[in-house]
């Protein structure tokens, strides 16, 4: 093979590379890696996967307009073309804050089953449909308040959970034909031995034997309790830790259970974060026998300024410009999805290399290998948690040498990503020249920094669409009146639910222009996962907007303690939604209204009579221009002049002062 005007400078290195691929070169000098199958296997493989929700990870996905929103799902889950996912986690909704909003239950309320809500139930469809062989699992990460029956705790009684739990999986099956395969317990919270042997009971009860549960969703520590308890024991079927570090402990593999990293990743999805979900997708089975990795989040389709920002293997947050970027976590996923499949074993060969990094391979036990090589440095894979301790990686030569049933393979398939961090020119998931063996032998330079996929599989492909619309700011004028009589999702578009979930509602008590409205649910203060608000908020726009007004009409349907508001420049959502700021307009069912700096109510701008009460609507308006805010209500002006300092910038909102029912109508902004 030739080598062109690339040969030259920082380049001259890819060539090379190609070189010594092509023509199977020998050196004296590189270490020798043996790949075989004549001891036996090692683990069976289970799978690579993406994880929606904890909380509301997907929400902006949903509002994209095609083509686009087809595009990105075939990005993640069309085979042989993206990431090619085979695994598909998703949240159990329980109306609670759980990291970057609310999702809502199908169970608001004891006598209450709806399977409509929220978004996953459509994404398991449309990853389904184009992965027909995708493994689903549930998993809550809170539960709605009638679950913990007055306390923040779910497993007080197991019955009411863990049926709570099994009708989300009936209800997958018989409303929307899905059939989930795993469910988890409690997200990274104590888990419950009595409630697992009653989930798994139930299960088995009304024909749901085959689903699978994982335990424990947090650190190793259930292994013990299964080690001593046989029945318990009995009852998981995996053993899922989360964040790992790549590493294992003696009693998870005593117990001689499949053992997953059920997530993982958790890092901002640049060069670097494309690193860590390159060496941890291979050091997870290499340093810790775990056969399967599942991403939090699948894809970063969130406001960015909430918590954890781009932690997904692609970015979508931009349903108003059609905008994605397609990072290169996708193309990592690809180097092991598009050549192995669920079912595939691990060899016992596998390992780290002499220079650092590691390879692991793969087969079906019909003849086709898969071997993935990472060469990741330290300091470009770093993951946002466990810390990463020290380590070295240089450029090396290694020869990989095919005995057993792979003695006879002539040929490999090879795929390449380069980070190419000096120059800060990736080159990810490139197809090379098919490799010629000799005598089952070939040899690799291999450079820092790099992602190597030899295989007999000839199926890859480096899908690709036309550029996306480029990259816009929330309009600056946006109104919505939420009259749809039919709507695809029970969520408005782009409002992003941080305390309390907010419905399209029809009041059929009101046929004239409120009857089509947007309404909060929840009515009691949900088993949470993290410290929500007491109010309920929802957040919807430009993060950087600083002058701008809010408009909307407004419902109460508490009594005297009722109480809504609409909000500027709120600073603040996601697992932090307790501290929020900004400049937020108070009316309440007493005949008061309030103007605040925060969300809790307690920095007081301006107060007094405002004569409004529950079961009637109101028109609220909010203008906030540099460090001055004024208030209207029903189009007449109720305060004005009131000083914010800060914060100067943030979303606008809709909330109510409790958990409480509140409509809202014919919501508008203007920013300048």
């Amino acid at each position: 093979q030739s080598c062109d005007a690339q040969q030259r400078g920082s380049r001259s290195r890819v060539c090379v590379s190609v070189l010594f691929l092509a023509l199977s070169v020998h050196f004296s000098s590189s270490q020798t890696y043996v790949l075989d199958d004549k001891g036996g296997l090692g683990r069976l493989f289970d799978g690579i996967g993406g994880l929606s929700g904890g909380g509301a990870t997907s929400r902006l996905l949903v509002n994209y307009a095609e083509p686009y929103r087809s595009q990105i799902l075939d990005y993640l889950f069309k085979p042989n073309f993206g990431a090619s996912l085979h695994i598909l986690k998703v949240e159990i909704g329980g109306d609670a804050q759980t990291t970057d909003g609310t999702e809502p239950s199908h169970m608001h309320y004891e006598n209450d089953e709806n399977y409509f809500r929220g978004y996953e139930w459509w994404l398991m469809k449309e990853a389904k449909k184009r992965n027909p062989n995708i493994t689903l699992i549930g998993l809550p990460w809170a539960f709605p308040a009638w679950v913990g029956r007055g306390k923040n705790w779910p497993y007080d009684y197991p019955d009411i959970t863990a049926s709570y739990v099994v009708n989300w999986i009936l209800g997958a099956k018989q409303y929307h034909n899905l059939d989930i395969q795993y469910v988890g317990i409690w997200n990274e919270r104590k888990y419950d031995i009595k409630y697992i042997k009653v989930l798994r009971n139930m299960l088995d009860k009304v024909g749901l034997s085959g689903v699978g549960i994982i335990a424990a969703d947090g650190d190793w520590s259930i292994a013990n309790s299964m080690i001593s308890d046989h029945a318990l024991n009995d009852c998981v079927e995996v053993i899922g830790a989360h964040y790992p570090g790549t590493t294992t402990v003696a009693d998870a593999l005593k117990t001689q259970k499949k053992l997953w990293s059920s997530e993982d990743y958790s890092t901002f999805n640049d060069e670097v974060g494309g690193g860590c979900w390159a060496r941890i997708l291979n050091q997870n089975y290499v340093n810790g026998n775990m056969t399967a990795t599942i991403s939090w989040n699948l894809v970063a389709s969130y406001y960015e300024e909430l918590p954890f920002g781009r932690e997904g293997l692609m970015t979508a947050k931009e349903p108003w410009s059609g905008n994605y970027v397609v990072e290169s976590p996708i193309w990592i996923t690809a180097h092991t999805t598009q050549f192995t499949q669920p079912g595939w074993t691990y060899l016992r060969t596998v390992g780290h290399l002499a220079g650092g990094g590691s390879y692991v391979a793969l087969t079906d036990g019909k003849g086709n290998l898969t071997v993935v090589i990472e060469t990741m440095t330290h300091d470009h894979s770093v993951c946002i948690r466990p810390p990463l301790p020290p380590f070295h990686v240089t450029s090396q030569n290694a020869t990989f040498q095919l005995n057993g049933s792979f003695a006879s393979i002539k040929e490999l398939q090879v795929w390449r990503s380069q980070f190419n961090f000096k120059t800060k020119t990736p080159s990810l998931f490139e197809k090379l020249k098919p490799l010629k063996l000799i005598d089952g032998s070939f040899t690799l330079n291999l450079s820092e920094d790099e992602v190597y996929t030899f295989t007999t599989m000839t199926t890859g492909q480096k899908g690709v669409y036309p550029d996306p619309p480029a990259p816009a700011g929330f309009p600056k004028a946006y109104k919505d009146d939420f009259n749809v009589r039919n709507p695809p999702f029970s969520e408005a578009p782009h409002f992003a639910d941080q305390t309390g979930v907010f419905e399209y509602y029809i009041n059929l008590t009101d046929p004239g222009p409120h009857t089509f409205t947007l309404r909060q649910v929840v009515t009691e203060r949900p088993v949470t996962w993290v410290a929500d608000a007491d109010q309920t908020i929802s957040v919807i726009g430009d993060y950087q907007w600083q002058n701008l007004t809010v408009t909307c009409d407004v419902f109460m349907e508490s009594v005297d303690s009722g109480g809504v508001f609409i909000a500027a420049r709120v600073n603040k959502g996601g697992e932090s939604v307790r501290s929020a700021n900004g400049v937020f307009f108070w009316v309440f069912a007493d005949g008061t209204y309030k103007v605040t700096n925060d969300l809790a109510g307690q920095t007081v701008l301006a107060e007094g009579l405002s004569g409004t009460r529950a079961y009637g609507w109101n028109t609220l308006s909010l203008t906030v221009n540099g460090q001055l805010a004024s208030g209207q209500l029903n189009g007449y002006p109720l305060w004005k002049n009131a000083v914010v300092l800060n914060p100067k910038n943030g979303w606008a909102a809709i909330g109510t002062r409790s958990f409480e029912l509140a409509q809202f109508d014919n919501f508008a902004v203007v920013a300048d």
